[in-house]
């Protein structure tokens, strides 16, 4: 059984100080077999019904609604569309590759930050990026690893300083120069 401990005078001080300023909740009872005085409870709120579906028949044409699903929107084109044409077709070799197959993230960003600004300062407008699609392995851990990273992380470095104000268009190469393996980067002209 706990014993019950005696506050200090300090302690009593405090507590009569919070009981002044507290307010009762209701008439004070002593015994302890009254009840609190009934409190109806409020009524529930009242929601508008539903709208009612409207009948259709099999095969009719659906309304066309106010609010349609939003789709991607295509790549923005900043290069000429017939150059772009010839691009997304193969009919365009590139003036220059790198292959960043085998790279770590640390090894293969700043070799393409250096090809990148090399071709673009000898005035090379189309060049090829290969990253490869990533190993396709089973993993035997708890965790799955992603493969594909630098097919991933290339087009975030393409789109950042110090390589963007250079690069015209980024876009997938066509399948006869690696297809979602690699990259086509068109470069903005070079001031001379």
């Amino acid at each position: 059984m706990r014993r019950s401990r005696r506050l200090s005078a300090e302690e009593r001080a405090l507590w009569e100080h919070v009981a002044r300023q507290a307010t009762p909740l209701g008439p004070r009872s002593d015994k302890a077999d009254d009840k609190p005085p009934f409190s109806p409870d409020p009524p529930p709120s009242v929601s508008p019904p539903p709208e009612p579906i409207r009948s259709f028949r099999l095969g009719e044409r659906a309304q066309a609604s106010e609010t349609r699903p939003s789709q991607p929107s295509p790549p923005r084109l900043a290069m000429d569309a017939k150059a772009f044409g010839k691009l997304s077709r193969g009919r365009l070799a590139p003036e220059a590759r790198i292959d960043l197959h085998g790279m770590t993230l640390a090894e293969a960003h700043p070799e393409l930050i250096s090809f990148i600004l090399t071709a673009h300062a000898t005035g090379r407008r189309l060049v090829l990026v290969i990253t490869g699609k990533g190993k396709q392995r089973d993993d035997e851990g708890p965790m799955p690893s992603r493969h594909g990273v630098l097919r991933r992380q290339v087009p975030h470095w393409l789109s950042m300083p110090p390589l963007s104000p250079v690069i015209l268009q980024v876009s997938q190469a066509h399948l006869k120069h690696g297809g979602a393996g690699a990259y086509y980067v068109y470069l903005r002209r070079h001031k001379t």
